[in-house]
């Protein structure tokens, strides 16, 4: 058996259904989907794109086993990282990691000073490779959009 090919792409209409798909199977597992999460998924050109943002996908031999999100998010100084999603099989092999790398270095290429996102303290395997990247906890956590959310973290660049 071969060694997979494995490479980061932009938004392709073609890997929309994978961008959805792998969400919605993490947010099943550990919560409820929530309206935020269909207008996202259902729509992801008008979520990310549309604003000046991005989707990646993660591919192994041309199949998407991952993706993350970049969205403008108040301003074109900030993104949120948002919607990332590894396959559950392809868990632990650092997708997750590069992924939001190519997601800061997007925001870095844009002259972004930062990038937020929100998640939840229960996601611990997450949470490792935020911090890991530098994403530091904010105090006061204020975001409303989704019900799971409790923790947003942010990283200046």
């Amino acid at each position: 058996m071969g060694t997979a090919t494995v490479k980061i792409v932009g938004y392709d209409l073609r890997y929309a259904k994978a961008f959805a798909a792998l969400n919605y199977e993490w947010i099943e597992t550990f919560f409820r989907v929530e309206d935020e999460d269909r207008k996202a998924l259902e729509d992801p050109e008008d979520y990310a794109i549309n604003p000046g943002g991005e989707i990646f996908f993660l591919l192994e031999n041309d199949v998407a086993v991952g993706t993350a999100a970049m969205v403008p998010y108040g301003s074109d100084k900030l993104y949120e990282l948002a919607k990332m999603a590894v396959r559950p099989d392809k868990r632990g092999l650092g997708y997750g990691s590069r992924l939001m790398q190519r997601c800061v270095d997007f925001a870095r290429d844009r002259n972004a000073d930062e990038v937020m996102l929100v998640t939840n303290d229960i996601l611990a395997p997450a949470l490792a490779t935020y911090e890991a990247a530098g994403f530091r906890p904010v105090e006061n956590y204020t975001d409303s959009r989704y019900e799971r959310g409790n923790l947003e973290m942010r990283l200046r660049l």
